[in-house]
């Protein structure tokens, strides 16, 4: 690896580790295991991938089919296929970030130069990781061969999946993200619970499109409205460990219902990582 390639791998680690160290209701972290995994098999995964992800000279869809083959060689089950579909571009936009180029139009020109043979690439390591609650589409399905570009292909499953949806909004709910953990890591100067805060804050704002597909969008939104209360309740605290008692109640109550807001979690390591890459200047 260059020396550039070797910092976004660590930088691609340390914001997976930084959120399983983080409280997150419904999620795997250091605090509850759950869903039949553990917090060991998030690490394994995330030093798996982090060696494929930011190697040098791939296109973005080989970066998302090698991490997503490495993290299976490596525990045997799907655990971060949405963490690499969003932080593939991401890594990608650091690595071809051109001279006075800032990170946000470096990002947008990754985006609109997704290929086919990205997309082809894409599609098999959703086939591989078989993500639960994967359904088919009319149009597009991952089960079939592409013949459209990446950013035409999520653009598809936009209405659908709000990871997809980054692509076409060039990451504005992973923007969203970064400034909402720089407001609470000012505010609590604690980097766990601006983490939490990030998590809460996606939670809210949209019914994870991960529980919409697996228990259908009134779960999702039954979820979405008790996080707002937790939300709420934990921002209006200037100490917010005075609040994990209730947020680990939570968490135990959506693990009991097999709840997995997975989405919201993805998002929030894609956040943690585009505030490291936004301060590379």
């Amino acid at each position: 690896m260059t020396a550039l390639s070797g910092q976004l791998a660590a930088a691609f680690k340390n914001a997976c580790l930084a959120e399983l160290e983080a409280l997150k209701p419904g999620n795997v972290h250091i605090f509850a295991d759950g869903h039949g995994m553990v917090v060991q098999d998030f690490i394994r995964s995330a030093d798996a991938a982090s060696a494929e992800i930011a190697r040098p000279h791939l296109s973005v869809g080989a970066r998302i089919l090698n991490s997503v083959e490495a993290t299976w060689q490596a525990v045997c089950c799907n655990t971060n296929l949405g963490i690499v579909l969003l932080c593939a571009p991401l890594i990608h936009a650091a690595l071809e970030r051109e001279t006075r180029e800032s990170f946000a139009e470096s990002l947008e020109r990754v985006l609109r130069g997704l290929t086919v043979e990205d997309a082809v690439l894409a599609y098999a390591a959703i086939a591989r990781a078989a993500p639960a609650g994967l359904g088919e589409s009319a149009r597009h399905d991952v089960r079939a061969q592409p013949h459209v570009t990446l950013l035409e292909a999520m653009a598809e499953a936009t209405p659908r999946d709000r990871i997809a949806a980054q692509y076409v909004s060039r990451y504005a709910d992973v923007h969203r993200g970064a400034r909402v953990y720089e407001a609470a890591c000012r505010k609590w100067g604690w980097t766990g619970w601006a983490t939490t805060a990030v998590y809460l804050e996606f939670l809210t704002s949209f019914a994870d499109t991960h529980l919409v597909r697996k228990f259908g969008m009134a779960t999702a939104e039954e979820v979405r409205e008790e996080a707002t209360r937790h939300r709420d309740a934990l921002l209006a605290l200037e100490n917010p460990k005075q609040y994990q008692r209730p947020l680990l109640d939570f968490d135990h109550a959506l693990k009991a219902r097999g709840c997995n807001p997975g989405t919201s979690a993805d998002l929030t390591v894609a956040s943690l990582l585009m505030t490291e890459l936004e301060k590379r200047g």
